[in-house]
C-alpha cells in the first residue's frame, strides 16, 4: 500500500476513533458534573440542618441565661414551665 493509500485509510479511522473518544470524554464530564451537583446538594442540606440545630441551641442558651439573670421569678417555677412546653 502506498503512502497516499495509508493516509486515505488512516484519516477515516482516526476520525471515527476521535469521535468515540470525544463521546467518552463528554460522558465522563457529564458524570463528574452530576457528582458535583449531588455533593453540593448534600452539603447544602447538611448546612441547613446545622443551622437549625444551632438556632435551637441558641434559643435554649437564651432561656438559660434569662433564668439565671431574672431574679423576679422563682427558678423552680420557671424550670417547671419550661419542662412542660415543647422544644420545637
Amino acid at each position: 500500500m502506498s503512502l497516499a493509500g495509508t493516509i486515505a485509510v488512516c484519516i477515516p479511522v482516526l476520525a471515527i476513533g476521535g469521535g468515540i473518544v470525544g463521546n467518552m470524554f463528554q460522558s465522563w464530564m457529564r458524570l463528574k458534573r452530576r457528582q458535583l451537583e449531588l455533593m453540593s446538594e448534600t452539603a447544602a442540606e447538611k448546612a441547613a440542618q446545622y443551622a437549625a440545630k444551632t438556632e435551637r441551641l441558641e434559643q435554649r442558651v437564651a432561656v438559660l441565661e434569662r433564668i439565671l439573670t431574672d431574679r423576679s421569678t422563682s427558678l423552680a417555677d420557671e424550670i417547671d414551665r419550661l419542662r412542660d412546653s415543647p422544644l420545637n
